[in-house]
């Protein structure tokens, strides 16, 4: 294959990116107005194969949104309601004994789909939290000494409310790693409300949703991003932020490998979904809060300073050199 072949080919495989990702985006606006970012967003993660975590207060559209996504490709969908009675078994399934067979045969539980709509997660217990760790790092379940692999694509997306104490319970830091992002959907614009308003007067817009792609185009237009180019240069850049976090006197706790690892493979949706092929700095500057942000911690001094960990986390960008436009 010559060389101007292999760059058509990527060119269209980039146009098939940017018209599938329009599609979608289009689709889920039609029921969340006003909020782009946030829906440039999750597509990204889902690109990227990784995970979302919507946070805000209760009512601004957290788990419509998570449900038009869903509902806009035709692939398997669960949703799990997050409740301090839920139980690890019916995150992951069980083994249950057939009376006929005299075997145990394995039941699924809510985790076996393509996308996993987790709802209210910080209301179920760190124990039953727990159980998606091991299906959102390594896309598998192990039950009675048994694996069993997820299909691809396979995407959490879970809803939470910060503000609630209440019968809450805190993400530990190793489940908020394995999230990619982190957005917030904020309070609609006043045209978007009054919209809203008119809109969902007789209906709900949610049900008349459909299907615009399907599994199978969503795991090549993955496997499409995956070839985005990122230099050198780049990732040192990538390196030199999560570094940053970590020698921070403002942070207890900095960017993990992993973070730095997620931080890459969002840039590379981002390009795509902008029609390049390659990663330039800006990208990791836009992606840099909603991917490492809900990762760090702050100290104790910074809290009591009411200094925020996106403010603390602008502020390290900002002094790390970036690498120079033409270093691709």
């Amino acid at each position: 294959m010559t060389s101007t072949t292999a760059q058509g080919g990527a060119a269209e495989t980039l146009d098939e990116v940017v018209e599938v990702a329009g599609r979608i985006r289009a689709n889920v606006e039609r029921v969340i107005e006003g909020k782009g970012d946030v829906v440039r967003t999750a597509l990204v993660v889902l690109l990227a194969e990784g995970h979302l975590l919507i946070e805000d207060v209760p009512g601004v559209g957290k788990t419509v949104l998570s449900k038009a996504l869903a509902r806009s490709l035709d692939c398997t969908v669960r949703r799990i309601q997050f409740t301090p009675d839920l139980l690890p078994s019916d995150v992951t399934g069980v083994s249950v004994f057939n009376q006929d067979t005299r075997e145990f045969e394995f039941r699924p539980g809510g985790v076996f789909a393509n996308i996993v709509v987790g709802d209210e997660i910080n209301r179920a217990s760190p124990k039953t939290q727990s159980a998606l760790l091991e299906c959102m790092e390594e896309r598998q379940v192990t039950v009675d000494n048994t694996t069993y692999h997820l299909e691809s694509p396979f995407l959490v997306v879970a809803t939470q409310n910060p503000i609630e104490m209440e019968g809450t319970y805190a993400l530990p830091e190793a489940q908020r790693d394995r999230f990619m992002a982190r957005v917030s959907m904020g309070y609609p614009v006043e045209s978007a409300e009054i919209a809203m308003l008119d809109n969902r007067a007789t209906a709900n817009p949610l049900d008349e949703l459909t299907a615009v792609t399907d599994a199978e185009t969503v795991r090549r237009l993955v496997r499409s991003v995956a070839t985005v180019h990122v230099s050198p240069a780049v990732q040192r850049y990538v390196v030199a932020i999560a570094t940053a976090t970590r020698q921070s006197p403002d942070l207890s706790l900095g960017a993990s490998p992993r973070a730095s690892l997620h931080l890459v493979r969002a840039a590379r949706a981002w390009a795509a979904l902008e029609g390049r092929d390659y990663v330039v700095p800006d990208d990791v500057d836009t992606l840099t809060v909603p991917v490492l942000a809900h990762r760090l911690l702050p100290t104790v001094e910074s809290a009591m300073g009411g200094r925020s960990v996106e403010r603390t986390l602008r502020t390290l960008v900002g002094a790390v050199p970036a690498p120079a436009p033409a270093a691709r």
